[in-house]
């Protein structure tokens, strides 16, 4: 029983007994001085009563509105992994389209390729995809990506569907080169340790007087029988002269940082 309505009930029986012993006018009275007296506690409890009532209520309140802000959470975790999803598998769709619209468009036999992951240490030297022997890919073809060269196949993995790129950006994949407006040919490789953001190429052998200037394209000229001719390489950045010929730094057409879809080149139509 709450301590009030305790005090109130020994009141009341300590009134009952001594008016028990009076006459009904003095009982009465005695009621009258007695509910007066009492009144105040009675509102007061029946407040408190109220109060606690609406604070058990609003607690329960409380606890159902944080069971549904968690569900609310972890359907918004939901969505945002399938909304995440969902632009990845955009993101491929489109490069997809791309790749087959370039496919269409290209005089080249290609066979089109994912980069599967590339390995931190030789991130500008190699990559691999997942094509082999079994799609007609062999050692010393071409490599090309929608905006340029690539590199080319250097190693086929037996019974794995899978090759090696030798990247542009190496320096041992050398590609004769010729400058666009201009008569200048030269050898163009990648560099050895430019490793920070996209690297630059080097196309060295430039005649000493080479009039270039940045923003000219550089395309291959088909010499030495891997690579096909016209095929975009880069522009050019800046130019050096030297004491007997002129070498420029060129940068490259391809994005080597963020390689997807990529063609070997299995020939080339008459």
């Amino acid at each position: 029983m709450k301590p009030l309505n305790l005090i109130a009930l020994l009141f009341f029986l300590g009134g009952s007994v001594w008016a028990f012993t009076r006459s009904d006018r003095a009982v009465r009275e005695v009621q009258d001085v007695y509910f007066s007296a009492m009144s105040p506690f009675l509102r007061s409890g029946s407040k408190l009563d109220a109060k606690a009532h609406a604070f058990r209520q609003e607690t329960r309140r409380s606890k159902e509105l944080e069971v549904e802000l968690q569900a609310v959470r972890s359907n918004m975790d939901r969505l945002a992994i399938i909304e995440s999803r969902y632009r990845e598998l955009e993101n491929e769709n489109e490069q997809l389209r791309h790749a087959l619209n370039y496919k269409k468009a290209n005089h080249f036999d290609l066979v089109a390729t994912r980069v599967l992951r590339r390995q931190p240490t030789t991130w500008w030297q190699t990559v691999d995809i997942d094509a082999g022997e079994e799609s007609g890919i062999g050692t010393q073809l071409a490599v090309l990506s929608s905006e340029g060269l690539v590199g080319k196949v250097d190693r086929i993995y037996k019974d794995q569907k899978r090759s090696s790129v030798l990247l542009l950006t190496d320096e041992k994949c050398q590609v004769s080169a010729r400058v666009e407006g201009s008569p200048e040919v030269g050898i163009l490789s990648g560099q050895r340790g430019r490793f920070d953001g996209n690297p630059l190429l080097r196309l060295r052998f430039l005649s000493i007087d080479a009039a270039l200037h940045p923003g000219q394209k550089v395309f291959t000229t088909g010499r030495g029988g891997i690579f096909q001719p016209n095929i975009l390489l880069g522009t050019i950045d800046s130019v050096e002269k030297g004491a007997v010929d002129s070498e420029a730094l060129v940068r490259p057409s391809v994005n080597f940082a963020d390689l997807g879809t990529v063609f070997v080149v299995l020939s080339a139509d008459p």
